[in-house]
């Protein structure tokens, strides 16, 4: 199909991007585009022609790009910065490893060169890998709109995404060094997870994080109290998540919750013990 029509503005900073996404009835951000663009094509998303189709992008405001120092010595990784980016980065590497995984198995090396950060975090109608690691690394989603700036917890911002004229700003993820890990199951037409996990083992036991098998990036408190301070072998992590309601797990493309309950305890037995074996 061939692109809607629709206006573009290319705004110079991130004030004016405010007001155009706050005074444009339906007005969308163009970012990395790996979402939206082919949604355009096919006709998933369409623009709204009551109050004038605008794409509003920002994929020149600097403000939103780079890595830097975070609160509490942690990092602040802005919206605009590509999964490459964050990929290969030595401090995320180094402070988020579970961060830099997820952005390495997002796609292919043409979609981690042109996706965001603020893009992967903000993607609705399907999972993606960055929300369950910013999860399991008990992240922080740093938020712009009308009112001012804020910051939502990460599995929040998975259940609730962005208020309508806002605009993700950063991820703001604790240095936790490198007892993290993240895993995955492909969708091997898409390279969507069907199931990924993540996990960050701290001082107070292990942070276990899901998405694909289960409606949003959920943080499954349940298995991390009955793991507490391990060991996490793979006989534990199995038990943990058959202890878990097979409602959490949500059935689709060809796999049932049982299935994917059980998939979901391998992924995590297998990134624990990454996990471990990082500071052994």
């Amino acid at each position: 199909m061939i692109l809607t029509d629709f206006d573009y503005v290319r705004p110079a900073g991130l004030d004016e991007a405010l007001t155009l996404l706050s005074g444009t009835r339906g007005a969308r951000l163009l970012a990395g585009g790996q979402t939206l663009l082919p949604a355009l094509r096919t006709g998933e998303i369409v623009l709204d022609p009551v109050g004038g189709p605008l794409l509003v992008d920002i994929r020149h405001v600097d403000e939103l790009r780079g890595i830097e120092d975070g609160p509490g010595g942690g990092l602040r990784i802005g919206a605009l910065t590509t999964l490459a980016e964050l990929a290969a980065h030595p401090r995320v590497l180094a402070g988020a490893p579970e961060l830099a995984a997820a952005a390495r198995a997002n796609g292919d090396p043409q979609v981690r060169n042109l996706g965001t950060v603020g893009g992967n975090l903000a993607a609705t109608g399907r999972a993606t890998d960055l929300p369950v690691a910013a999860v399991a690394a008990g992240a922080l989603v740093e938020l712009a709109g009308p009112g001012g700036r804020s910051t939502v917890p990460a599995e929040e911002f998975a259940a609730t995404g962005a208020p309508a004229g806002s605009v993700v700003t950063a991820l703001l993820a604790p240095a936790g060094g490198p007892a993290a890990a993240f895993e995955k199951t492909a969708d091997r037409a898409t390279r969507y997870p069907v199931c990924a996990t993540a996990v960050r083992i701290t001082s107070g036991g292990p942070r276990i994080a899901v998405t694909g098998a289960t409606p949003r990036a959920l943080r499954l408190r349940g298995v991390e109290d009955r793991l507490g301070g391990g060991p996490y072998t793979t006989d534990a992590v199995l038990a943990a998540f058959r202890a878990e309601p097979r409602e959490l797990f949500v059935p689709g493309r060809g796999t049932s919750a049982e299935y994917l309950g059980h998939l979901a305890g391998v992924l995590t037995a297998r990134a624990l013990a990454r996990a471990v074996q990082a500071v052994a």
